[in-house]
C-alpha cells in the first residue's frame, strides 16, 4: 500500500480520528460519569499524546536525526530488534 497523498483523504482520516475519539471517550463517560473518571481519561489521552510525540518528534529532533519510522508498530519493532534503547 502506497503513502496517503491526496489532501481531502488526510484530512477525512484525521476527522475520522477524531470522530472516534470523541465517541469513546464519550461512552466511557457515559458509563461512569464522575470526575474521577473525567480526570483520568484526560491523562491517558495526554499522556498517549506526549508519548506519540516523543517517539516521532522529540528522539528525531535531539536524539537521534536518523531515526525515523512510519508508525509506533515500525518504532516498537525497532526498539525489540535493537534489544536496546535508541543511541542517546
Amino acid at each position: 500500500m502506497k503513502d496517503l497523498q491526496n489532501p481531502r483523504l488526510i484530512w477525512l482520516k484525521g476527522v475520522l480520528l477524531l470522530i472516534i475519539a470523541l465517541v469513546s471517550a464519550g461512552l466511557l463517560w457515559m458509563d461512569a460519569p464522575t470526575v474521577r473518571t473525567g480526570v483520568l481519561l484526560g491523562l491517558t489521552i495526554w499522556g498517549f499524546c506526549r508519548a506519540y510525540y516523543f517517539a516521532f518528534y522529540v528522539l528525531e529532533k535531539y536524539v537521534d536525526p536518523q531515526f525515523r519510522f512510519a508508525g509506533l508498530g515500525a518504532f516498537l519493532a525497532h526498539v525489540l530488534r535493537q534489544g536496546r534503547r535508541p543511541r542517546g
